[in-house]
């Protein structure tokens, strides 16, 4: 199986299954004399484990994670850093009865389909729970993205079709859905309850902001920044469409709307109005801040009765059991974070030779 290595210079290769011994991951290209310890990954870690409120997994992982090379005396030595995190609370016996059978909203077909064997396991690799190694990797990209001053802020935006109206970074991690609006955290959180307890799941808009990001990101034609971004939140499995800036909002605008005028500063230095290109033109960032909107889908694993396949063709109805989040959204938000991390950093490693002068 191919594509389990993500980036050009800033490498990370990711291993392991939902239900197997662990998931870990390698780092390949991180520059040395980071200062790094198991606290800065755990920190993320634990924003993504399961168990942590009453709408996601019951699960119980702790999701330790070992760093296991690439560090010397606190710091990174410019060799590859390996991690490991060990599964502790696998049930795989809940799926025992859905061996044969091809889950509807899964991977469970294609996988089969392509490889003639799956792990029928909670997913195996096509498990949310997959996502663990990208967010380790993402929290060395956000440590590298400090010395930039570029912080990374994920919120949810919105939860079945209920909106928040307010930006209030300080309530993203005091609510259970990491809603910037307390309000619309408290009505989202009592809709999500109330579909799972009729055994069904909702989906959502997470937005990803990149404050301060460094500018030239990116090059023109097949290796835009927003190409690379939009690449690699569509790669996390609920992730299903990705809007930059204005997004789809541009089909509703005029161009004297949408074109973002220059302002100089006190300092000279040249400044947008407005951002309704999202912080990104001709592929390049252009140093405002990086807006994009991912929409999640409904988890697909739920207690409400469906109609299946399986590997003979036949129908069948089934009830999924095993621990499900009936929202996606509040544990995507620091893997939406890390994938952005993991972009800007090998982009900024990318265009560190983009002159001359630079050499």
């Amino acid at each position: 199986m191919t594509g389990n290595i993500f980036g050009k210079l800033f490498k990370v290769t990711t291993f392991g299954e939902s239900h197997g011994k662990a998931l870990g991951l390698i780092i390949d290209g991180c520059p040395s004399g980071l200062e790094l310890n198991e606290s800065d990954i755990q920190k993320d870690l634990d924003r993504r484990k399961p168990g942590q409120s009453k709408i996601t997994s019951a699960r119980k992982e702790g999701d330790k994670v070992e760093l296991l090379s690439g560090l010397f005396e606190g710091k990174t030595t410019g060799t590859p850093i390996a991690m490991i995190v060990y599964n502790k609370d696998q049930k795989s016996k809940s799926y025992d009865a859905l061996k044969n059978i091809f889950r509807p909203g899964t991977a469970d077909f294609t996988f089969f389909s392509k490889y003639g064997i799956r792990d029928y396991r909670g997913g195996g690799r096509a498990s949310g729970r997959e996502t663990l190694a990208r967010v380790a990797a993402g929290a060395v990209a956000k440590k590298i993205l400090a010395y930039k001053n570029t912080k990374i802020i994920a919120h949810t935006k919105e939860v079945y079709g209920i909106r928040a109206e307010t930006f209030d970074e300080t309530e993203i991690e005091k609510n259970t859905i990491r809603c910037a609006d307390k309000n619309a955290a408290a009505l989202m959180e009592k809709k999500i309850i109330e579909m799972s307890k009729q055994g069904d799941s909702v989906g959502g808009i997470v937005e990803i902001i990149a404050k301060n990001p460094p500018l030239n990101l990116g090059t023109p034609v097949f290796d835009k920044l927003d190409a690379d971004l939009a690449k690699a939140l569509m790669s996390i499995g609920a992730v299903k469409g990705v809007e930059i800036g204005e997004g789809f909002n541009v089909s509703n605008l005029k161009g004297s709307q949408n074109n973002d005028v220059f302002y100089k500063d006190k300092k000279n230095k040249l400044h947008y109005e407005t951002n309704h290109t999202g912080g990104i033109i001709g592929g390049i960032s252009n140093g405002e801040d990086i807006i994009i909107r991912i929409a999640v889908k409904p988890t697909p694993s739920i207690l409400k009765e469906q109609i299946a396949m399986d590997v003979s063709g036949n129908k069948k109805n089934i009830q999924i059991k095993g621990r499900h989040d009936p929202c996606i959204c509040p544990r995507i938000v620091p893997v939406a974070e890390s994938m952005v991390a993991l972009v800007l950093v090998d982009a900024m490693l990318r265009t560190s030779v983009a002159r001359i002068e630079q050499l």
